[in-house]
Order: C-alpha cells, then sequence, then structure tokens
C-alpha cells in the first residue's frame, strides 16, 4: 500500500510539473471586413474558451490572430466559412516556434540579451546591479504576488531629485521580450557612454520592474509558455489579465467577466493582489514619466483605451509619440504606428497606463507592443531581442530629451 501510494505522489508530481505543449497547434490570422464578421469574431472571442486569441478583434479590415488547437480545427473551419471570413495561417506548429525560440546552445555565460531567462535569473541580475553599483543602483520591491513572490525592481539614480521614470513590464507573462528589453536598459543606463544615454542616466531617477507578473511569468517558463494572466484561483479557470484588473473604467469594454477568458478582469478593480500592491507604488513615487511594455503588434500608444475622454495633453503626446516612432525606425527601418489604445488597437478598459493617466494625472504615459507584425507574435526569437532593444530604446531616448525641454521649461 505505501509502494502504491509513493508511485500516486509521483506521478501526480509529474503531471503537475509537466510542460503543457502545443504540437500540432496552429496561429490563423482572419480580417473581418463588415459588421456581422467583426461581431462573430467578438462572440466568438467571449465564448470559445479552448481559442487563444493572439489579438482580440478591433474593428474592420484589421487583423485578428487566433491560436486554434488540432481537435478544433475543423469547427474553426466551419466558422470561417460560415462567416464567409479571410484567413491564412501564420504559424503551422506553435510547439515548434517555441522550439526555435531560444538558442540550441545549452550552457549559458552569465546574463545577456541573446537568450530569455526565467524569473530567478532576472531577479538574480537585478541583485547583481545593486552589488556592483551600490551607489547608484537599489533594490525595489514594488509589491507582490499571490503566490508570495516580490514584484521586484530598482531604483537607479546618479543624484537626488530628478524627475522620475516609472517602467512596467512583463504584466502579460507570455510576452518575454518586454522583461528582456527592460534588462537590457539598465545596462544601457549603467554602461553607455554616449552622451544621449549618459544624459537621460543621470538626469532622471528610474524606478524599473522588468516583470511586474512575476508568478504568471515564471509559470510561463516551468509549465506553460503561452500563459498570459495571473495566478489568482478561480471557481473554474486560474488567472486574471493583470491589465484589465485596474480602477479606471473597469470591465467597461475590451474586458470579460468570464474567469476563463484571457481578458477576464478579475472579481473587482484591484482584485489582484500584484495590481493592488502595484498601484500603491506607483502613487507613493509619482512618477513625471510612465512606460509600460507589452508585445506584440508594432504600435506606440498613449492613452486612453475608451471612448469617454480624452487624455488632457492627447495631442502633445501624439506629437511626441510621432517622434519617437520616426526614431525608432531609422535604426531597421521597423515602422510602428501612433494613437491612443482605443484607436491603435481595440477598446480596452481596466489598464495600468490609462489608470496612471487619469487617477494619478502622470503628464507623460506611453505604452508600446514590442516586435514584429505577426511572423512569430509572441515568440520572438531570442536572437531579435538586442535589435528590438536598440530601436526601442531609440525612441525612448526622443520622448525623454522632450520630457527634459518640457521640465526645464
Amino acid at each position: 500500500m505505501m509502494v502504491m501510494k509513493w508511485w500516486l505522489c509521483l506521478l501526480l508530481a509529474v503531471l503537475v510539473s509537466a510542460k503543457v505543449r502545443y504540437d500540432r497547434h496552429q496561429v490563423f490570422r482572419l480580417v473581418p471586413e463588415d459588421k456581422h464578421q467583426l461581431q462573430a469574431l467578438r462572440d466568438l472571442e467571449e465564448q470559445a474558451q479552448e481559442l487563444d486569441f493572439w489579438t482580440s478583434p478591433r474593428g474592420l479590415n484589421t487583423s485578428v490572430d487566433i491560436m486554434v488547437p488540432p481537435h478544433l480545427l475543423r469547427d474553426f473551419y466551419n466558422m470561417v466559412r460560415k462567416n464567409n471570413l479571410k484567413t491564412k495561417i501564420f504559424i503551422k506548429d506553435v510547439q515548434k516556434a517555441i522550439d526555435n525560440e531560444k538558442p540550441a546552445q545549452n550552457v549559458r555565460a552569465g546574463y545577456g540579451w541573446t537568450d530569455y531567462y526565467d524569473l530567478d535569473e532576472t531577479n538574480d541580475y537585478l541583485r547583481s546591479l545593486a552589488e556592483d553599483y551600490p551607489d547608484i543602483v537599489q533594490l525595489y520591491v514594488g509589491g507582490s504576488s499571490y503566490e508570495g513572490r516580490d514584484i521586484l525592481g530598482v531604483k537607479l539614480s546618479y543624484k537626488d531629485g530628478n524627475p522620475k521614470i516609472f517602467i512596467e513590464s512583463g504584466i502579460h507573462a507570455r510576452e518575454w521580450i518586454c522583461p528582456s528589453l527592460s534588462t537590457w536598459i539598465l545596462n544601457q543606463l549603467l554602461t553607455s557612454e554616449d552622451p544621449d544615454v549618459r544624459s537621460i542616466a543621470e538626469n532622471f531617477d528610474w524606478y524599473v520592474f522588468p516583470s511586474v507578473n512575476p508568478d504568471g511569468y515564471q509559470y510561463s517558463h516551468t509549465t506553460n509558455r503561452m500563459w498570459r494572466k495571473t495566478l489568482t484561483p478561480g471557481t473554474v479557470c486560474n488567472g486574471v489579465d493583470p491589465n484589465r484588473n485596474w480602477d479606471d473604467h473597469w470591465n467597461e469594454g475590451g474586458a470579460s467577466s468570464n474567469e476563463c477568458s484571457e481578458i477576464y478582469a478579475g472579481t473587482g478593480p484591484f482584485s489582484t493582489v500584484e495590481t493592488a500592491s502595484l498601484a500603491e507604488t506607483i502613487k507613493e513615487l509619482n512618477p513625471t514619466v510612465y512606460f509600460s511594455f507589452h508585445s506584440y503588434s508594432q504600435l506606440l500608444m498613449v492613452p486612453f483605451g475608451h471612448r469617454h475622454e480624452t487624455a488632457d495633453n492627447y495631442y502633445k503626446l501624439l506629437e511626441i509619440g510621432s517622434k519617437a516612432a520616426h526614431s525608432l525606425s531609422q535604426r531597421y527601418g521597423t515602422q510602428y504606428v501612433v494613437g491612443s489604445i482605443i484607436n491603435a488597437i481595440y477598446e480596452a478598459t481596466g489598464g495600468s497606463m490609462d489608470w496612471a493617466k487619469s487617477k494619478l494625472n502622470v503628464p507623460y504615459t506611453f505604452e508600446w507592443e514590442l516586435r514584429d507584425e505577426g511572423q512569430y507574435g509572441f515568440l520572438l526569437p531570442a536572437e531579435q531581442i538586442i535589435p528590438t532593444a536598440l530601436e526601442t530604446f531609440d525612441s525612448i531616448i526622443t520622448i525623454l530629451k522632450e520630457v527634459s525641454a518640457a521640465v526645464k521649461n
């Protein structure tokens, strides 16, 4: 009997720790051309729990990317034919794309930007910066998670009294490029000799949080590469979309009350410990600049994700964003669309940047949807980390030059 119990426990442990695989899952791109098709896709997103909408239906003649498991392919094709939708496959096998995402070598010589790193490795890197640059970098806990992990970041400051920049990344667990970008930026601020970099490094105080959804991010490394939400327990499905859980027009549109949805807004504003605790930190810091990193789609966005109002400095933010997108394009020719969230991508309420703008009146608020436009989606190969970081940093420098000029005046 004891042997049988031991084997049962072992089997359970293996099942719990087993990685989710996506063999023969395909990602389709569809383009709704009329209101009927658009509504059909919106209904499908709300109702079909096993379909993963990588991008939401946001308007006519704009693409919608959906990951479909093999056992639902027939039903999916029937839906496509019924609604006369145009579609094409852009990832034929998601598991192969996952396998190709990381480089082949097994031995890594310390933390860098030619590979993706899990939460523990990322936090160890932050700790190493605090040890190596004790007069400039200090660890900063921005909050906590459901499973008790710290939302760990750093404060990087060369002198007192600078305007504050808050960088939030990794709020959606599967968007791995975002934590890598944040740590790359920290490295540049500390080591670059470029005059423009030195200026923004030394004339702002930087509060950088590579992964504000630590449970989800670690889970995406250990168990389910495509996990998006927190690990907050639910009745039927676990997890809350932490970028729909902020107290700004919560669950009024572009969010869901269905806990199995990828855009589930939670049981109420700040119902997750991650968003509630992080919000308190942002309030205390009262930053001048708020940056939020996401992927994918190549967008540079400003508030808001709803139609109730526009930001008080909306046109100024658009002007700065357009200059930043131009700077970003100069290095590799990468093109970004600039606009408010609701105009550039889709309606999305209860988001972090909207909350920072509407509730705290943070003057300069920008959100990036990083590379690419769909060839790889969330599974951006590690070889694109540095190019993505370089071009994004070009846009950040442009924004902060504008902020510096405004602050001086």
